[in-house]
Formats: structure tokens, sequence, C-alpha cells
């Protein structure tokens, strides 16, 4: 009879146990386990010798992983509490740090970066790319076809539209023979059906049609597989067809950036873009 005590009394504190749930950690849910010491605070750091380059040091106290977001849209991935950054345009930056703790707490921290001049060599050669009013002036815009416009709109270009309509927007741009450029830019949207969103880096000067020099570079494609649901982030991370971003100048003088949409569906919120960039690599 005790031995049947004791065995009951085990059970029961099993129970109970398993009762209140042991839960795995998990980096943004709470499970019981708070930390009473995480820290978000951070430290920038100038590297000595490479301009625009920068070291970015989080206090580790009570820290199980950190993101680093350089508000370059998207979620930022898990990364190192030491990390180097390089701003290759000159301007204001606003580096955020999300500290993560036990049971998923998150404590947040940002600074400003001021960047007092672009890289020689990186820098953005994309007039108007952060999409402010004023910077329509750097694109010209051409309707291909009916029942797709491109405008800006709050800091971005929005494609929206359907009915199989066609537009796009471009400019020209003065590379040097025998250099890499790479093409980037963020993109979101709420996601589209029968759409295509494609970026072209030609020598042929656009006109008043449609424009396939050099083939597509970058690409959202409904029928090869991206944009049917939502998105948010670099282009070149959600794109899924395209020859690739990295292009090589075959002449000194002017060739043409071209972003186009179209087709049947755009999403409720369009296709957005901003940030476009342009970068010299090599």
């Amino acid at each position: 009879m005790k031995l049947n005590i004791i065995k009951a009394c085990t059970l029961g504190v099993m129970a109970i146990a398993m009762s209140s749930g042991c839960k795995p950690e998990e980096v943004g849910e709470g499970n019981g386990l708070t930390s009473t010491d995480l820290n978000a605070s951070f430290t920038v750091t100038p590297v000595a010798g490479k301009s625009n380059y920068y070291v970015l040091n989080a206090d580790t106290k009570g820290v199980l992983g950190v993101k680093w977001d350089l508000g370059e849209g998207g979620t930022p991935p898990i990364g190192k509490a030491t990390d180097t950054v390089f701003f290759p345009d000159a301007g204001k930056y606003t580096v955020t740090l999300h500290a993560i703790g036990k049971g998923g707490a998150i404590k947040t921290a940002s600074q400003d970066i001021d960047v007092a001049t672009s890289d020689p060599s990186a820098g953005n050669l994309v007039l108007g790319s952060n999409m402010a009013a004023s910077d329509d002036a750097f694109w010209s815009h051409i309707t291909i076809s009916p029942g797709v416009t491109m405008a800006i709109d709050n800091g971005k270009m929005v494609a929206k539209g359907g009915n199989y309509g066609h537009a796009a927007v471009w400019q020209a741009i003065d590379v040097v023979a025998g250099r890499k450029y790479q093409i980037d830019m963020n993109v979101d949207g709420s996601g589209a059906s029968d759409t295509w969103f494609e970026v072209y880096f030609g020598k042929q000067q656009p006109g008043g049609s449609d424009y396939s020099d050099g083939g597509a570079r970058l690409a959202i494609n409904t029928w090869t597989g991206c944009g049917k649901t939502a998105f948010n982030g670099k282009l070149s991370a959600i794109q899924c067809a395209g020859s690739g971003n990295t292009v090589t100048a075959a002449t000194t003088g002017k060739m043409y950036l071209l972003i186009k949409s179209g087709g049947n569906n755009l999403g409720l919120t369009g296709i957005e873009f901003t940030k476009v960039t342009l970068r010299g690599i090599n």
C-alpha cells in the first residue's frame, strides 16, 4: 500500500509538470523564462583606412542572438554580435539592434550613422533611387499597353493595375567598358496573379514599345513561382527568373536601366519598388 501511494504521488508530480508546459525557447515567443539582464546597447566604430566601413559591436550580456536592421527592407536574419557593414552612399543611416534573450524576450536600440561621402567605385549610379516625389524627374515613363501604371507614391514607385497592361520606367547610366555592375532594389507586394516584373540593363535606348535588350536580369514571375503571395525585401533574394543581376559593360558610354511590369492582376497594393541601385563591383 505504501509503495502504491509513493507511485501515485510521483505520477501526480509528473502530471503537474507536464500540465505547466516545459517548452523549448523560441526566438520571439515567450515561455515564462525571461531575461532580467538583457541589454540592447551597441557601439559603432569606423574601420581605420577603409572609408564607409563600420564595425557594429553588441553588448552580449544576457543576449542569446542578435539581428541587425540596416533599414534595407525585409526581415533581418540572425547575425553576429560583432559585424562589419559597408554603406557605399553618402547619407544618414539608422541601424537598429534587436537583442534576443531567454524566453524570446527582445529589446531594441538604434543609432544613426552619418556617411559623409559616397564610395568612388561602389557608389550608386542611379539617380532618383529613393523615389521621393521630386525623383520622378530622373525617370522616363513608357505605357507599353494600357491597364498598368507606374507612379511615385510615399517614397516608392508603384506599378498597379492589370488587364494585361504593361508599363515601364527607365534612365540612362554612364558605364566603363570591362567593368562589372550589380543591380538591386527593395520590392514589396501583396501578391499578384498572371504577372511579371522585370529589370533590364541594355545598350539599346528604350522607345515607346516593349523592351528586351540584353534579356531580363532580375524578374518576379508568377508562372515561374514567385510573386503569388505577399513579399517584401531585396529583389535579388525574392526573384525567381532572369540571368542574374551582374552585368559587364561591353563599351564605355551609356547603358539603359529599365524596370517594367504587367499582367492580369498586380495585386491589391500593386508592386512597389525603391532604393534602386546599380554599383560597380570591381
